[in-house]
């Protein structure tokens, strides 16, 4: 069995590598956003690393089709039938009933379950993952992957010039508006009956109620804007900082001459995560399968940032779905046996989904992130640069998942 203390110990220097590597993807490669040219850039940069640094034997790069901007297309669904629905409420509020109950259905399922219901609506790009394994010296009896997403967001403004509590506080605002148009829609057509027309009587209290909800409109409206699609953050921390922590190990484990007898490993980094995990899906439908020889598992790890804040999440999805539970069990035991702070946590409602989720529908996957889910400053802004990183954060994730790969080689997973 492989003894890995000598990578562990270098955990500083691996963290000043991820650093510099990222920073030349950063300053020399065009922007990164989902199925852009600087996404694939970023994914041949990387496959270029995996072929000459890292020992893989095998490197492939897959495309994908891709609708970026689908992700956040809910808005233009969502919002303009809500605010059609406020206008129809004074003529016809059951066909305001029916507008929000659309709209709110649309983003549910978008972004609460991320599908691609409304993907057809956006135009298509070609967005890339790239994966390389390394072969161990004797038959493959297990396969472990290190996984992050190259690619980086369009700025959430609210969020860059208010901060994260204005941002969550906005998109609550909102929601409670269609709310409560849905329900004063509601009581009326309960209290009136279906009724077309101009209200009978101004003096009625859910029509007061109807002109006193105006005061949501201007959130509503301002969903509309929720991304700045002329601004591509760096998108350092979120998430080159997820793609180097195996690109770096596989590295140091070159350098160091450590090979495994057993354990096949790799890395996989899949593109167009902030599109709605499209990568991760793609990956998962063209590679179905292809792993079911030997117990293959994954750790997808996402903006490892704070050490003070990494997290193995044991749900995802909004909170919605399971990861492993084995497998996020050896990376918080893994935690501990080296005494570095790492937490027990969840991707909770509104937290959205990392590639973890899809992934698992191909071999086991649990996800690590390294952030507050309460909004920080830099997430998703211009803020996510290079030289805003944390190599603290970055050396204790490096050398918890060197633990976790000593203990996987030693059977823990089998």
């Amino acid at each position: 069995m492989a003894d890995l203390s000598k990578i562990i110990a270098q955990k500083d220097d691996a963290a000043k590598y991820m650093v510099k590597e990222i920073t030349h993807i950063c300053k020399n490669l065009p922007k990164r956003s989902p199925g852009s040219e600087g996404e694939k850039q970023s994914i041949e940069y990387m496959a270029k690393q995996l072929k000459e640094e890292c020992g893989c034997d095998d490197v492939h790069i897959d495309s994908f089709d891709v609708h970026p901007r689908s992700f956040f297309g809910w808005v233009y669904f969502t919002i303009t039938f809500v605010l059609i629905a406020i206008v129809a409420f004074f003529f016809a509020p059951i066909i305001s009933m029916v507008l929000i109950f659309l709209g709110l259905g649309i983003v549910t399922v978008s972004f609460g379950f991320y599908t691609k219901i409304i993907d057809w609506a956006f135009p298509k790009k070609t967005g890339h993952n790239v994966y390389g394994t390394k072969k161990p010296t004797g038959e493959v009896k297990r396969r472990i992957f290190f996984n992050g997403h190259p690619d980086a967001v369009w700025e959430w403004p609210v969020n860059y010039h208010f901060g994260g509590v204005a941002f969550e506080a906005h998109s609550v605002l909102s929601a409670l508006g269609a709310v409560y148009y849905f329900v004063i829609s509601l009581l009326y057509v309960m209290k009136h009956g279906v009724h077309f027309g101009l209200p009978e009587s101004l003096s009625d209290p859910i029509v007061i109620a109807a002109f006193v909800g105006l005061i949501f409109v201007p959130f509503l409206f301002g969903l509309y804007f929720i991304a700045d699609y002329k601004t591509v953050v760096d998108g350092a921390n979120d998430n080159l900082s997820g793609c180097y922590i195996g690109i770096a190990l596989l590295k140091y484990l070159e350098d160091n001459n450590i090979e495994f007898e057993h354990t096949e490993i790799g890395v996989l980094n899949t593109g167009c995560e902030e599109a709605g995990t499209r990568g991760a899906m793609a990956f998962a439908d063209q590679h179905m399968g292809d792993f079911d020889d030997v117990p293959t598992f994954v750790y997808s790890f996402d903006t490892i940032f704070d050490p003070s804040q990494l997290m193995v999440n044991y749900r995802d999805l909004n909170g919605l779905k399971k990861s492993d539970k084995e497998a996020s069990d050896l990376f918080l035991n893994s935690a501990r046996e080296l005494d570095l702070p790492c937490k027990k946590g969840w991707v909770p409602p509104l937290g959205g989904c990392t590639d973890t989720v899809p992934l698992n529908r191909c071999m086991r996957a649990a996800g690590i992130t390294g952030l507050n889910h309460k909004l920080e400053n830099y997430y998703h802004t211009r803020r996510d640069t290079y030289d805003n990183m944390n190599l603290e954060g970055l050396a204790n994730c490096f050398a918890i998942t060197a633990k976790t790969l000593e203990h996987f080689d030693e059977g823990a997973l089998d």
